[in-house]
């Protein structure tokens, strides 16, 4: 049996996938992670991540043998303390997050060393959450589902991890 493990991020199932479950055939475009092909979390040990938003013409198919829904904990980022008059507090950061300006990029958004857990699932949710976590250490938290680990039985996949 050739196993794969394929990494389902969230953003790419929300915003054009297709839920599955254990047991279902699948046909995904697959690219290896590796030195030339590289995403910011790594895959959480995957061999191989879903795209589908180009990557490869060919198509892998296999049987969904394993899901794992993979959370992940996320701090808001801190700005360098604000100047006085600027913000909350005086500027100087009491340790309570009081006096620090949180990035205005995006959410702000930053992975919490150390909190990734996998959860085993039936199947693979459309649509995935967050929980908020309140404020740990001066921070505000959540624990996100960022996506779907899953155990790919895929007979023909050499074309998915040639370098």
């Amino acid at each position: 049996m050739p196993l794969l493990k394929v990494f389902y991020e969230d953003w790419q199932m929300e915003c054009c996938g297709t839920p599955f479950s254990v047991g279902d055939e699948v046909a995904w475009r697959l690219v290896a992670y590796g030195a030339a092909a590289r995403r910011e979390n790594a895959g959480y040990g995957a061999e191989a991540w879903v795209e589908n938003h180009g990557g490869p013409d060919r198509p892998t198919t296999g049987r969904v043998l394993a899901v794992d829904l993979v959370h992940e904990e996320y701090r808001f980022r801190r700005a360098d303390p604000a100047p006085p008059g600027k913000g909350k507090g005086d500027g100087k950061g009491d340790g309570n997050g009081a006096g620090v300006v949180i990035q205005g990029t995006g959410r702000g958004l930053e992975a919490v060393p150390g909190t990734v857990t996998a959860e085993p699932a039936d199947s693979c949710p459309r649509w995935f959450g967050e929980v908020d976590l309140g404020t740990v250490e001066g921070l505000r938290r959540v624990r996100r589902t960022c996506g779907a680990l899953v155990t790919l039985d895929a007979p023909d996949n050499g074309h998915v991890l040639r370098p």
